[in-house]
């Protein structure tokens, strides 16, 4: 089982779980390496960072930028790049940790 999986895993039976998520697509907001803390929720916002599937593919950690009834979530990285739309979202970042502080706090 990868980290994607196991994050699926406890996202879906337990409600929270947490990964780590590299690469720069999420800077300066998220930086690589950060540990996050993800939440399953029933609804999901523009502008919410979370863990989804687009196209058949995990996304660990990008940004919904528009809702749409019919398609779902249009799920994009913090530089403009939109991987697609989704309806399959398991959680949203609600905690950031790098290097022992909190970079990131979602309420």
């Amino acid at each position: 089982m990868n980290k994607y999986e196991r994050l699926k895993n406890e996202l879906e039976t337990v409600g929270t779980g947490k990964m780590k998520a590299f690469g720069a697509s999420m800077l300066p907001i998220l930086k690589s390496g950060t540990l996050l803390t993800f939440q399953r929720e029933q609804e999901y916002a523009v502008g919410d960072i979370v863990f989804c599937k687009v196209k058949g593919r995990y996304i660990d950690a990008h940004k919904i930028t528009k809702r749409d009834a019919n398609k779902g979530y249009l799920i994009a990285n913090n530089h403009g790049f939109e991987n697609g739309w989704t309806k399959v979202i398991y959680g949203r970042v609600i905690l950031g940790e790098y290097e022992n502080r909190i970079i990131y706090r979602k309420g």
